[in-house]
């Protein structure tokens, strides 16, 4: 008996050291809360980015500090210069919110797509000039499908003014660079646990998240909806949203732990892909060929760079 439980704790535990298992649990979360938010954007009408955004965060705080009174993980000691990281660290997780909603309503949401789709390119290029990265060739070669798959998956009107080009290249570079600082944080001289690293980007981010809503405007909107509009099943689907961007932060932070910055944004673009897929089997959504060819290229050029 001894021996089947050791090996079946051996078991669970090469499941969760498993890249592939954490990858898996990734696309799972991610797709499940990308079509959650579209139920509550549409059903409840509650169009307001900010205070879902401050809902998910501050879900992420709560639930990463109940983790942490259950003694799932011990907090690592850091100093002044580390604190300073993690600020800076929910700074740029919150600007990099902020210049992405603005560039959507700037721009065609196609044009959009295809721009963030860059990001794999991005985080070599930083990866590269920083880090002192280095890719072989056949790596270069599989995110050509990647990319060029995600622009013909969402191929359509292709419209932006200048500034909204600008600010959606930069939300880009902001998005890549978001991805290797969480990978470095978690691997390089901090080594945080992912739990560690949301308690301490949750509560910055719910308090910078929250005062942005106030200074557009969004709090009071959102005061009045709750008044006139709001009901128990809203406030439920509302809670079970940030529960579930709970749970996709800690299995992204880890997954990108486990794998490479690189790889998340790969994931991403795959993740973009099927979400397609999915809204074309729930919402009855039709696909043009051209929008066909580019979901298999982007799932063709994630198999092969897996």
């Amino acid at each position: 008996m001894a021996s089947d439980s050791n090996l079946s704790t051996r078991s669970t535990k090469s499941l969760l050291d498993s890249s592939l298992v954490w990858l898996g649990l990734y696309f799972f979360f991610n797709l499940t809360l990308t079509l959650y938010n579209k139920v509550i954007l549409s059903l409840f009408d509650f169009p307001y980015p900010w205070t879902l955004t401050a809902v998910h965060t501050l879900c992420g705080a709560i639930g990463s500090f109940m983790f942490w009174k259950v003694d799932l993980f011990t907090p690592a000691q850091l100093g002044d210069r580390e604190n300073m990281v993690m600020l800076m660290f929910s700074v740029l997780y919150t600007i990099n919110i902020a210049i992405s909603n603005v560039s959507l309503n700037l721009v065609s949401v196609p044009f959009h797509q295809v721009v963030r789709a860059m990001t794999p390119l991005f985080t070599i290029l930083l990866s590269v000039m920083f880090l002192s990265k280095s890719y072989s060739s056949m790596t270069y070669i599989s995110l050509c499908p990647v990319v060029l798959g995600v622009a013909f998956a969402t191929f359509g009107d292709y419209n932006y003014t200048a500034i909204g080009f600008f600010l959606t290249v930069l939300g880009t570079v902001l998005a890549a660079i978001k991805t290797v600082v969480t990978n470095r944080v978690q691997v390089g001289r901090l080594k945080l646990h992912p739990l560690d690293l949301l308690l301490r980007m949750s509560p910055l981010a719910f308090l910078q998240t929250t005062a942005y809503a106030y200074l557009t405007g969004e709090m009071a909107q959102v005061q009045e909806f709750m008044q006139t509009r709001a009901t128990w099943s809203f406030v439920f689907a509302l809670l079970v949203n940030g529960v579930l961007a709970f749970f996709l932060n800690v299995v992204s932070f880890t997954a990108n732990k486990k794998t490479s910055a690189l790889t998340m944004t790969v994931a991403g673009n795959v993740k973009q892909v099927l979400s397609i897929v999915l809204a074309m089997v729930i919402f009855d959504l039709r696909l043009t060929m051209m929008n066909s060819v580019g979901i298999l290229l982007t799932l063709a050029g994630g198999a092969w760079y897996t």
